[in-house]
């Protein structure tokens, strides 16, 4: 079915994500409700409607689904239940399946691994006694990762010896967790693509994603890669996508090991931060992407207009007060996003900046010199 603008597009979650793409959505002529236990949310003051309920709120689910046209995601940890509730009485996209996958790290390893793309060498962890067998076949260093909800390095920590996997195994409460061969990188990229119902497949060129305390720092667009590598990465998310027969956008975030192979680490079925500089970049960035997957429009053009990078800003820099912002943008093909959040937090995600050049290594200078002068208010 087709959504057409004029339709009323529903969100689940009202973060940052959800804010880009109710803005996007407004810009195209739909309507928008955003749903989520949260308040005083990035995503509530630009919607048109804003409900603020528990996601097993099945009652208010119904009231939310009875007032859109389809609904789509911007936060995948989200009970799959929920999704199926609300698909009884509107489309919802991506598919419930999708996400009882990819929220839960095992499941996504093990479906991976089916399908016969390569991932870090892992095992299931459900006891103590799993845990030391594992680690026999492993080795230290290694990652031990809780199963399920994990995001930005929360729910893992790398262990270096059996002492300090065990006590790290009983910090996770005994939940499911997932053991990891530690793995010396080169570095780590990701692809984000779009495929319709009817396979129509669209991908972005991958990026290269820097990391600061497992959190996101900057990203490179495009990644400096050799073509094997990066036709094989835009193929593995084809496949993936396929296997899922998937309606939607997927984020792969992959690992290039220290000998050049590559390995794909996680999938977000949203877009992802990684993406964010297609907003001044690309010809169709990632949020009208997604609108358009979900509303059965045809897939926009993903082509890079020029070379990009995208730097956090994290909550830290508020920690002297308001930074200044006009010493950021002095400099011309510099784009600041504010997503309207109340409290500065360290570490908390508050904005990114984007800068435009003639490579992404340029870029990349000239956005982090930008953040730099944030300081200095």
């Amino acid at each position: 079915m087709i959504h057409l603008p004029g339709s009323t597009l529903g969100i689940l979650g009202s973060g940052q994500l959800g804010r880009m793409l109710a803005l996007t959505a407004k810009r195209l002529g739909y309507r928008v409700h955003v749903f989520s236990p949260d308040q005083h949310t990035p995503a509530g003051p630009v919607a048109d409607l804003e409900i603020t309920a528990s996601y097993t709120d099945f009652e208010a689910l119904k009231r939310f689904a009875q007032g859109v046209d389809v609904v789509t995601i911007e936060f995948e940890n989200i009970p799959v239940e929920t999704l199926r509730a609300l698909q009884a009485d509107v489309p919802v996209y991506p598919q419930p399946a999708v996400l009882e996958t990819t929220q839960h790290r095992l499941r996504e390893k093990q479906f991976l691994s089916a399908l016969g793309i390569p991932v870090v060498p892992f095992h299931a962890i459900t006891s103590p006694q799993d845990l030391q067998a594992a680690l026999k076949t492993i080795g230290c260093p290694a990652v031990l990762k809780t199963a399920g909800f994990g995001y930005d390095g929360k729910g893992q920590t790398r262990v270096d010896s059996e002492a300090q996997a065990l006590q790290a195994y009983q910090g996770f409460a005994g939940q499911p967790c997932v053991l990891e061969r530690f793995i010396e990188l080169q570095r780590e990229i990701s692809v984000i693509a779009a495929r319709s119902d009817t396979g129509q497949f669209q991908a972005y060129r991958p990026v290269e994603n820097r990391h600061q305390n497992h959190i996101l720092d900057v990203t490179l667009a495009p990644a400096a890669l050799p073509a094997v590598l990066e036709v094989q990465a835009i193929e593995y998310t084809r496949t993936i996508m396929d296997a899922f027969n998937m309606r939607g956008l997927l984020c792969v975030e992959f690992f290039i090991t220290a000998n050049g192979q590559l390995l794909v680490n996680e999938l977000a079925p949203r877009p992802h931060n990684s993406g964010h500089y297609s907003i001044e970049a690309a010809i169709c960035d990632q949020f009208e992407q997604q609108l358009r997957v979900v509303c059965g429009l045809p897939l926009g053009d993903p082509t890079l207009r020029q070379p990009a990078a995208m730097v956090n800003l994290l909550g830290d820099l508020w920690e002297a007060g308001e930074p200044d912002w006009v010493s950021a943008l002095e400099r011309s093909g510099i784009y600041l996003h504010l997503y309207g959040k109340k409290e500065a937090r360290p570490a908390r995600k508050m904005g990114h900046l984007t800068a435009l050049g003639q490579t992404a290594e340029q870029a990349a200078d000239w956005a982090i010199q930008a953040r730099s002068r944030l300081h200095t208010l």
